[in-house]
């Protein structure tokens, strides 16, 4: 990927009959979206040029105020929207930045220039973590510019980020369907619990009726128990005769039934 400083010439109204945008290309690691911002540069002196010696400063807040100043003397200006963005962009202002890059949309007929201001929106929207509008401002740019290296890198970075945003998602949504399922099933185990104490009868109450059961076990009525009586009566009455025949000696009884 090329480093460097490239420029393309666009008409102005400038005494000096042109204007030039140069933008700088940052090299950063692998992976990571690369940034192009484009600043205007009038022949005569202005606030825009006073903004641009501070933007290379790196003055950010310092060239916002002058780009403010030459949009409100040249507000039809696309440079002057579009080099407030990138100040915008460099606060980390996305919102405010995005207002700017629109506007200077409405305000070039040049095909480059919208597809840098496309880009630039591109780039606001991803740090904006709105990675679907962003890819869908790359593609704009690139229909315009399609062989746009910087854009295309960043369009193929967009489509990456999506896709592991969908993929957290989807993740996330099968976990919640897992903790959703596991509530649900502790929940049941806790109902089908308390239904089981709830058929489970009181033991005091399973005491009384084990109890009661056995009293009426042991309990005989009075019939029987009179006829049981009457059983032992004759019976032995019947050994008293069996030991008179063999012995001729009555026995005494000790109890009289």
């Amino acid at each position: 990927m090329a480093n460097g400083k490239r420029s393309s010439r666009v008409s102005s109204s400038s005494s000096a009959g042109f204007s030039f945008i140069p933008y700088t290309l940052y090299p950063i690691p692998l992976f990571l979206v690369i940034f192009f911002l484009s600043i205007p540069i009038y022949a005569q002196r202005s606030e825009i040029n006073d903004g641009v010696d501070q933007y290379k400063e790196e003055k950010y807040t310092d060239a916002e105020v002058n780009f403010k100043k030459g949009k409100e003397k040249a507000p039809e200006r696309f440079e002057a929207h579009f080099n407030l963005g990138d100040a915008y962009y460099k606060q980390g202002r996305y919102d405010e930045s995005l207002k700017e890059f629109y506007s200077s949309l409405e305000l070039s007929e040049n095909p480059e220039l919208k597809a840098k201001a496309y880009h630039n929106i591109g780039n606001s929207l991803l740090k904006s973590q709105k990675i679907k509008e962003s890819i869908e401002a790359y593609k704009n740019a690139l229909k315009i510019t399609p062989n746009d290296l910087e854009t295309k890198y960043n369009l193929s970075y967009a489509l990456n980020q999506l896709e592991k945003q969908q993929n957290q998602q989807q993740q996330n949504q099968q976990n919640q369907n897992q903790d959703q399922n596991k509530d649900k099933n502790q929940q049941n185990d806790k109902n089908d619990q308390q239904q089981n104490e709830q058929n489970k009868p009181d033991q005091n109450e399973q005491t009384q009726q084990d109890n009661t059961k056995a009293q009426q076990q042991n309990q005989i009525s009075k019939e029987e128990a009179e006829r049981i009586l009457q059983a032992l009566k004759n019976n032995e009455q019947d050994i008293q005769k069996k030991i008179r025949k063999k012995t001729g000696v009555a026995v005494k009884r000790e109890k009289d039934w």
